[in-house]
């Protein structure tokens, strides 16, 4: 049986609480191999919550962004096969670790459970806003336990707000969108799961980002396709549920989404 989304919330929150807020200005930050930051509340996020999750649902896995890349194969090797009691949860304990270890208020935690290859289950925290984003696959999403429903906007592509991440785009995008823009105007908040659900809530319009990990998107995506909201990759190519990084454009309308897909790909 699938966990209990209020309890999933409750697990989250309470050690975002008690494990982020404390140390929120007061931890120094680590560069990890890859160049991304790392800090002691990711590390004691992390383990609080594998801890807790293990406790109560010792049949799903765990794989959390603090583990080594051989430890996340291995995850995945073992519980992406079809069956419920193949499931695993995907955690980013501290989406937007530079934002936080700067003193930024804006950062959140993001969990999903994955079975059969799919999505089914989504939560992402921002403790700062006490803002709890959830979504249950076939289900609808949610926003503090109320229903959570992107709206068409009515307007167009050049009036819209976008978030846009550059570093991570091709150059060549990049450098058109600096030199074009389709859009009204451009934000970029630094954590990618409260982008996703930021869009699910019609804060931004349009999103782009060139390189995203599965820790990152994973229940976001979830949360804004249960809100109604369009997601695809830059390719067009299906979004896999793997390791392997992968782009995504959003946007909260159908009319919005093939205006910022088809600019994107060239047709604008």
């Amino acid at each position: 049986m699938r966990p209990n989304i209020t309890l999933v919330e409750t697990l989250v929150r309470e050690a975002a609480r008690e494990e982020l807020l404390p140390r929120f200005r007061k931890v120094a930050r680590h560069q990890k191999p890859d160049g991304s930051w790392l800090t002691e509340a990711d590390l004691a996020m992390q383990a609080r919550l594998h801890a807790e999750l293990a406790a109560r649902w010792p049949a799903f896995g765990f794989l959390g962004e603090e583990m080594s890349a051989q430890e996340q194969a291995r995850i995945l090797m073992t519980h992406a096969g079809e069956g419920a009691e193949a499931g695993y949860w995907v955690l980013d304990p501290l989406d937007g670790t530079s934002n936080y270890s700067a003193g930024l208020p804006v950062f959140s935690v993001s969990l999903a459970l994955m079975c059969g290859g799919r999505v089914v289950l989504g939560v992402v925290y921002d403790p700062m806003l006490d803002e709890s984003f959830a979504a249950v696959e076939g289900a609808g999403a949610t926003l503090n336990g109320e229903p959570l429903q992107a709206r068409t906007t009515g307007i167009d592509l050049t009036r819209a707000l976008a978030c846009v991440d550059f570093k991570r785009l091709p150059p060549a995008l990049a450098a058109r969108i600096v030199s074009n823009a389709p859009y009204g105007s451009q934000r970029s908040i630094g954590s990618v799961a409260l982008d996703w659900c930021w869009v699910a809530a019609g804060r931004f319009h349009v999103y782009l980002h060139g390189r995203q990990s599965l820790w990152d998107y994973a229940a976001g995506a979830l949360i804004l396709a249960e809100a109604g909201g369009f997601s695809d990759t830059l390719d067009g190519e299906p979004a896999s549920l793997s390791l392997k990084p992968r782009s995504a454009l959003c946007a909260t309308d159908a009319v919005l989404f093939a205006q910022w897909r088809d600019w994107l790909r060239g047709g604008g």
